[in-house]
């Protein structure tokens, strides 16, 4: 039979029990619980029995106290227990006999006279078959992960059958040029007309099929279980065997080579007429029964195993780790052929991270050190390496102003996605000037990557905490103070480097934002600092003009007036207002809001060099 009896749900199976005890009834009258019905006995129809059965006709002390009715007629008179037919319009099975109560309460669709989609056809499914209707049929396919081949013309089962043997597979022995020859195919592709054009070989001589052959032409004799294909003989169809079966006497026999085939996985022996034979079992080149008889995957060495780079055994499997390929200076040689079970995951590398990644694994790889795993960037993180920088100062040595960035994100750099695809490493490149960031999850040690779009274009424009925070919308990180402040953009045309009464008048304007609650004290800058155009053409003086990146770049420049006294009969000027801008500290903080922005200030590129320039400068002029 079929596959159908064997994925029918749970659920139709009862039903099919209680359509059982239905007929069980009227054809003896006893239930197969024991629920005897007299010839003469009341009886009432009832919606479920002691024993647990639906919409029976019983005596009605033999219905449950849980029964919703006990009607005084016949169940098959009764709406609820009207028998009809019951679709499921998911599974695509069909019974017909379903009492309506029951089917409906089952999720089925109920209808009294067969509906169309309770039509059967063939369903072909590989070389099995499977008499069903076209919905049951698409919902095997796809479970087969094959395509639905459902044929309404085949009116039985037993034709439903014989039709998927067509593709039964076996030796297509023929005459060809005076020899016995042998073709291994299917059913359907074994003709008598197979030695024209696709025998094996390069001869293409066809073989006379006239009934009664040629005079002279020598008539095969059928080895058991070998069936003529046409009626002088000449050609016949093997089920299950290899050309190179000693029995068949064709002049194809065992060989030493091995061979990958199209949409196969494993290893396979090729005969010496260049057919494929069983799976490689370097075990049995010299066993018979191996090649003659068609061995399932399953009879072929380690069948539990990926068998990866074995010698010895080509049952490679991919689900396990390996898939037929042909020997290269990177993989093992086995003890017969050319191909090999190869590895399909990578082995450790540089461009693995150093650890060995799974075949179909991502992740997340930069120009430089880079952590992927998803943190919140903390003020935190911030203030140690200024601190760490601020210490380098007080010991007598220079601030790593390059460093500060902690996110370290080199000048030129971009994001790449990794792939282990069959054992070797494939990269993908996010889009330039790190406009796409690569984002990374783990689970259970298996990693998965993705270049995504980097959302930093707004964020210098939030001046709210929770807003910049809003992951949902932006990329960016909040920084916390007046350090952090972003107010370049309130001083002249070059945002910063000029310093006058009106930009001073600007300043205290945009200060007052502040306590009406319009901005909070901080700055809002990319997570990931994008890339800027940071070459243009010269000037007079050898400077490079770039007024796009210039401008972006000057959103953290800033002004912070110092007030000076002394005294009227001489001495040294001393701080008295805003001393504060005088720390080193405030200064490296500064520096590390340029860095944040994008490629500004103090930083290095990817190949380890630092600019032309400082990158900023701290200047002092008098008002």
């Amino acid at each position: 039979m079929g596959l159908e009896g064997k994925m029918i749900k749970q659920k139709i199976n009862w039903i099919a029990l209680v359509f059982l005890g239905i007929i069980l009834f009227s054809v003896v009258n006893v239930n197969a619980l024991g629920e005897t019905v007299g010839t003469q006995d009341v009886t009432v129809c009832c919606e479920k029995t002691n024993s647990g059965l639906y919409c029976q006709d019983v005596p009605e002390e033999d219905c449950s106290d849980g029964s919703e009715f006990a009607l005084p007629t016949s169940c098959a008179s009764t709406t609820p227990c009207n028998p009809g037919y019951c679709y499921d319009s998911v599974e695509g099975t069909c019974l017909d006999n379903v009492p309506q109560m029951i089917c409906t309460d089952e999720g089925g669709t109920w209808s009294a006279e067969k509906p169309g989609a309770c039509n059967l056809g063939c369903c072909i499914l590989g070389d099995q078959a499977s008499f069903a209707t076209l919905v049951r049929c698409k919902r095997l396919s796809n479970f087969y992960s094959l395509e639905t081949n459902w044929n309404s013309g085949i009116a039985n089962e037993v034709m439903c059958i014989l039709a998927a043997r067509s593709d039964e597979k076996g030796a297509c022995v023929f005459e060809h040029e005076f020899e016995t020859t042998c073709k291994l195919t299917t059913r359907s592709e074994c003709t008598a007309d197979v030695g024209a054009g696709s025998v094996v070989g390069d001869t293409t001589e066809e073989i006379d099929d006239d009934e009664g052959g040629d005079e002279g032409e020598e008539v095969l004799e059928s080895p058991e279980g070998c069936q003529e294909v046409n009626t002088d003989g000449s050609v016949k169809f093997c089920p299950g065997m290899l050309c190179s079966a000693e029995e068949l006497e064709t002049n194809c026999g065992p060989s030493r080579e091995t061979s990958c085939l199209a949409g196969r996985e494993e290893v396979y022996f090729v005969d010496t007429c260049g057919n494929p034979a069983n799976i490689y079992d370097g075990g049995k080149i010299n066993n018979d029964e191996y090649w003659s008889y068609i061995k399932d995957k399953s009879e072929s060495c380690s069948p539990d195993q990926g068998n990866a780079n074995s010698q010895s055994c080509g049952n490679c499997n991919y689900l396990l780790g390996s898939y037929c390929s042909v020997v290269n200076s990177e993989t093992a040689s086995p003890t017969y052929g050319e191909s090999i079970c190869k590895d399909l995951n990578c082995p450790a590398s540089e461009e693995t991270g150093g650890e060995k990644r799974l075949h179909g694994e991502s992740w997340c790889g930069f120009d430089s050190e880079k952590d992927f795993t998803f943190q919140e960037t903390s003020q935190d993180a911030s203030t140690d390496v200024l601190n760490e920088a601020l210490s380098n100062l007080n010991a007598g040595g220079s601030a790593p102003l390059e460093f500060f960035d902690e996110r370290e994100v080199p000048v030129g750099s971009k994001f790449y996605r990794y792939l282990c695809s069959h054992g070797e490493v494939l990269v993908e490149p996010c889009a330039d000037f790190r406009n796409e960031e690569c984002i990374e999850n783990n689970v259970a040690g298996y990693s998965e990557a993705a270049c995504r779009v980097n959302r930093w274009q707004t964020c210098t424009s939030i001046y709210k905490k929770a807003d910049c925070e809003n992951t949902d919308r932006v990329d960016c990180i909040w920084l916390a103070g007046i350090e952090y402040v972003i107010l370049g953009g309130v001083f002249g045309e070059e945002g910063g480097s000029t310093i006058d009464k009106s930009s001073l008048g600007n300043v205290k304007a945009e200060l007052k934002k502040f306590k009406s609650g319009d901005r909070e004290m901080g700055s809002c800058v990319p997570r990931n600092p994008p890339g800027l155009q940071f070459w243009g053409a010269e000037d007079e003086n050898g400077e490079v003009q770039n007024d796009e990146a210039t401008a972006f770049c000057a959103q953290a420049n800033a002004v912070c007036p110092v007030t000076y006294e002394k005294g009227l009969i001489g001495g040294d000027w001393e701080c008295i207002e805003n001393c504060e801008c005088l720390e080193t500290m405030v200064h490296l903080k500064r520096a590390q809001l340029c860095m944040s922005l994008g490629d500004c200030g103090p930083k290095m590129n990817i190949a380890g060099q630092l600019g032309r320039g400082k990158g900023y400068k701290i200047f002092e002029e008098d008002l």
